[in-house]
């Protein structure tokens, strides 16, 4: 069977297995789908199936009487910053799709020179140089979206109850990592959203599938009545076509069966609405919090092993919210140690040595900044600057508790990163990207338990990156703990 794209499924009929986007295909079960495939065959093909997916349904209800994004949108297309409009492409928060062309191709040709090579590598500048003006706004336009290709999983052989609802499990969730979070944000505000449908789509065909195969093979109803009980904590959507059909398939013996009535796209929905409810009139600070919550995004459900289809997305972002009402770099170090004063004024001598909740709320709130600021580097490159000198300014106020968070960070995106051609390789050695000066990366060596940054801390005490000093106590005692404690006692 060929794969057709979500923008032709629309007016084909409904396939014999899931696919995806990218030409890929995956069967359920081989049973299932090899008797759903027979029984199809043989069927007419003009029986028509309820529709039991629509999007407006799958997204809470969303009004705003003024759409203050679209009408930024437009100034920022006409200003000069490529990676501000770069967002406003990426996002597409504008009723006409066509309208980033336009905008563009209005634009002068040096204009449009200058914003393309900003997004692009010296090796092309010469090859792009050839391009007519209308291809370069094209290739504006290709260089600001982003592409997420997927292999399928492997199904399950057998035909337990659980281990059929677990398989199903699995493909809804493959299926989800094909949308990207650019299309959540505009099904959340009421935009088309091509990948959004599709996904509903796939369900609608499992659906038809499984009636059309019950409807053929009634003995194995009982095994699916088994197969929903496990799926109900699992995804809502696989789950409704699931108890639809035995609805369909059993009328009026279905009494024990929970009918779900609560939109399925909410738990991602509902926090992207309120998230622009809660800013009004700040495009260019809600685009930077987007491509965050990109980051974020892909983190949490596409390279997640399992999928949390309850618990709302976090769009929470305290470390990027105090970056921009930051004035500095020093402004911005300065707001930090006004927060890590507030939580360590509560850690005490008999906290540390107990290591109690206190301590481990630290720790967290540690891990919490350094993985905000690796996920803000990674949205926003032309943030690591201003990162690289707040870090500078908490190292001289000896802030060690956010100054290693920031340096960690950092840290993590040089690694994830690298790329063919941009990590110096020489021998069997790899040379990430030098954002850290020399002299800090020897301050925060791990070595023998971050021994230079445990010396450093003996004549220049401050707030304390907990983690060493914890270590060294469980091996030394509470005597290599009182340069923490002389710190502790003079700011309670």
């Amino acid at each position: 069977m060929q794969s057709t794209s979500p923008e032709e499924s629309a007016f084909e009929p409904p396939p014999q297995t899931f696919s995806t986007p990218g030409d890929m295909q995956y069967s359920l079960l081989k049973k299932v789908t090899m008797s759903a495939q027979s029984s199809i065959a043989g069927s007419d093909w003009g029986h028509s199936y309820p529709s039991i997916f629509q999007l407006k349904f799958e997204i809470p209800a969303f009004f705003m009487p003024y759409r203050w994004w679209e009408d930024e949108a437009t100034t920022v297309f006409w200003a000069f910053d490529i990676q501000e409009i770069s967002r406003v492409i990426q996002f597409g928060l504008f009723r006409d799709e066509n309208f980033p062309r336009t905008s563009l191709c209005a634009r002068n040709v040096d204009t449009i020179d200058t914003f393309l090579m900003a997004l692009s590598e010296p090796h092309e500048y010469q090859l792009l140089g050839n391009l007519s003006h209308i291809q370069r706004v094209e290739e504006i336009l290709r260089r600001s979206t982003d592409s997420l290709e997927l292999a399928p999983p492997q199904p399950s052989p057998t035909l337990d109850a659980r281990a059929i609802a677990a398989a199903i499990e699995a493909e809804s969730h493959f299926h989800f990592k094909q949308i990207a979070f650019e299309e959540f944000v505009r099904a959340a505000l009421g935009y088309n959203a091509i990948f959004v449908e599709w996904f509903l789509q796939q369900h609608a065909a499992f659906y038809i599938i499984l009636r059309d195969y019950l409807s053929a093979y009634p003995e194995d109803i009982p095994l699916y009545i088994e197969v929903e009980k496990h799926l109900r904590s699992r995804s809502p959507f696989a789950h409704r076509a699931l108890v639809q059909c035995l609805l369909a398939v059993r009328p009026g013996g279905n009494r024990d069966v929970p009918k779900p009535n609560t939109a399925g796209f909410e738990f991602i929905a509902g926090p992207i609405q309120t998230l622009f409810k809660d800013q009004p009139g700040r495009l260019t600070a809600m685009l930077k919090m987007l491509s965050v919550l990109t980051i974020r995004f892909r983190r949490q459900y596409i390279h997640a092993a399992t999928m949390d289809w309850k618990t709302p997305f976090d769009t929470s972002l305290p470390f990027l919210d105090d970056y921009l009402e930051s004035t500095s770099p020093t402004d911005l170090a300065r707001s930090m140690r006004g927060v890590d004063e507030n939580h360590f004024s509560e850690l005490t001598r008999q906290s540390l040595i107990a290591e109690d909740v206190i301590v481990g709320q630290l720790k967290i709130q540690w891990r919490e900044l350094s993985v905000s600021v690796w996920e803000c580097c990674a949205a926003l490159p032309d943030l690591i600057p201003y990162l690289q000198e707040c870090a500078q300014s908490l190292l001289k106020t000896r802030n060690y508790h956010s100054f290693t968070a920031i340096i960690k960070g950092l840290h993590t995106y040089t690694i994830l990163k690298t790329r063919p051609g941009h990590t110096g390789i020489a021998g069997n050695v790899i040379t990430l990207e030098a954002l850290i000066p020399q002299e800090i990366i020897a301050l925060l060596s791990p070595a023998e338990n971050f021994a230079a940054y445990r010396q450093h801390y003996q004549k220049f005490p401050g707030i304390p990156f907990l983690t060493p000093h914890i270590r060294d106590h469980k091996e030394n005692g509470e005597s290599v703990l009182q340069p923490v404690f002389q710190y502790l006692q003079s700011t309670q």
